[in-house]
């Protein structure tokens, strides 16, 4: 890890002095925690694909949490779809030093282990990486956070990610803790309030392949 700058604060792998872009945040918690941790939001765009009022019902904190990230000075964008983003009105012209998408999660319409769920995963995280990989700058990295073991592992991210120029540079434990004030949502149906089993999980790093 790089030494900090003089007023640089760190959070694992994030800095005060990056341009970073949240994508999927859930209740925003995870956006805060970093928000919160450097003391200012101004390097942070935090999006969701649901609108403000979608978010408002399904997510219990979310309304504080934006209006706290905001408080921060974080950009706050709603309805933003990963397949697309690149040609988003507020992104298209932005490079990011960090784009990150913790536990991507197509939806629940089956169970994880079923070939048509582990597709329509794969087709979402490689519609993200074909999209990330435009937002980057130079020497940038995309971040997904997403669980190890059966049957997750069959969403092959390195493999995905190499279809759109991304080389996977590093694999580390992803640990909850590390980002206080953080809480993983289902995000989808019924219980889309309530958390989920985390480990194991891995944060998995891909920088644009030189190649």
């Amino acid at each position: 890890m790089e030494k900090p700058t003089a007023g640089e604060k760190r959070v694992k792998h994030y800095s005060s002095a990056q341009s970073i872009l949240l994508v999927g945040d859930g209740d925003f918690s995870f956006s805060l925690a970093l928000a919160t941790a450097f003391g200012s939001g101004a390097n942070l765009v935090a999006t969701s694909l649901d609108t403000y009022g979608a978010l408002k019902i399904k997510y219990h904190h979310a309304e504080s949490n934006i209006m706290e990230l905001k408080r921060l000075g974080a950009r706050v964008l709603h309805g933003v779809d990963v397949k697309t983003m690149r040609l988003h009105t507020d992104l298209k012209n932005r490079r990011f030093d960090r784009v990150v998408f913790n536990f991507p999660h197509a939806g629940f319409r089956g169970r994880e282990y079923e070939v048509h769920m582990i597709n329509s995963h794969r087709e979402l995280v490689s519609s993200f990486f074909s999209n990330a990989r435009h937002l980057l700058g130079r020497h940038g990295e995309v971040h997904v956070s997403h669980k190890t073991g059966h049957p997750y592992d069959s969403w092959d991210l390195g493999g995905l990610a190499s279809e759109s120029s991304l080389l996977l540079i590093e694999k580390v434990g992803f640990h909850k803790e590390d980002y206080p004030g953080y809480h993983q949502k289902k995000g989808d149906g019924v219980n889309c309030n309530k958390p989920f089993k985390l480990d194991p999980c891995c944060t998995f790093k891909f920088q644009i392949s030189e190649a």
